[in-house]
């Protein structure tokens, strides 16, 4: 496949996920958290609120509160991202005006709140890791990271329960907390989605122990291990500290192939985005 063709294959890729992650969001409103007054964070829900008070259509919402933030967008952060989110937002405006009419799958409000966020978070998740957004909030939250010691997480999240807090005004405040469960399934659906099941966990111990918990690691994960060297800044004694690179799935199985050989053993966890070819080789047991 020539560069032409793989560039041009890129592009309807994402393309096609930026609108399947579209199309999974309408469904998640339209047939789990509409119907039973529950609402989604951000711009979304600001929509969901308005729509429900003026029944002007909520699709029309969804755009027209995007669009300030979207020129904004285009201006700070780039034209590629800019009109990522102007694609993904025109098609949650379109697929939400054309599931409403669709009756809701259940009228339990916790399974609406659990499906629903389930579905909402996959679709947000799908058009995030393409490069796109759904939500003018986060590229507020985005500029203001430049100049604030928050983080962009933290700015969005506040975003998010102040106006899922708000529900509670509209729709009564049990409908508020199931938002703020929707909510937060979503979030870790779309952490999940975005990062996906195998997301890369680097891992350092600290452990007199370590030859026998080298080979248990190389033994049993099948995972190459690298030592090195350190030295304690109290009793200014040398020790080998063991690196590891696992995925999420793997991080109960190495705290306890770990903690089967020193249990105040020192673990410490952190994501991180691998570049390359990590080392596995077949495990034996």
């Amino acid at each position: 496949m020539t560069e032409k063709h793989n560039k041009h294959f890129k592009l309807i890729s994402r393309i096609f996920f930026m609108m399947l992650g579209a199309t999974l969001v309408s469904v998640g409103l339209e047939m789990f958290l509409i119907p039973n007054n529950i609402i989604d964070g951000g711009i979304t829900g600001i929509s969901i609120i308005l729509n429900y008070l003026t029944k002007i259509p909520l699709g029309v919402y969804i755009f027209i509160l995007n669009t300030p933030f979207l020129l904004i967008g285009y201006k700070q952060i780039g034209k590629t991202f800019a009109v990522s989110t102007l694609f993904s937002v025109t098609m949650l405006s379109i697929g939400v005006t054309v599931f409403q009419p669709i009756d809701s799958i259940t009228q339990d409000v916790l399974l609406a709140s659990v499906f629903g966020g389930i579905i909402v978070g996959a679709g947000v998740g799908l058009i995030i890791r393409n490069g796109g957004s759904l939500d003018g909030t986060e590229i507020v939250a985005i500029i203001m990271d430049k100049s604030s010691s928050f983080s962009i997480g933290e700015i969005v999240m506040c975003f998010n329960l102040f106006i899922l807090s708000s529900a509670g005004f509209v729709f009564g405040w049990d409908r508020a907390m199931y938002s703020l469960i929707a909510y937060f399934i979503a979030f870790k659906v779309i952490d999940i989605t975005v990062e996906g099941l195998d997301e890369s966990k680097a891992v350092f111990i600290v452990s007199e122990k370590y030859t026998d918990i080298t080979e248990a690691i190389m033994a049993r994960l099948g995972r190459g291990v690298t030592l090195l060297k350190g030295k304690g800044a109290y009793m200014g004694r040398p020790t080998n500290v063991i690196y590891v690179v696992v995925t999420r799935l793997e991080i109960s199985k190495l705290k306890s192939i770990v903690h089967g050989f020193d249990e105040n053993a020192l673990v410490t966890i952190g994501s991180v985005e691998v570049s390359g070819k990590i080392h596995r080789k077949r495990a034996i047991h």
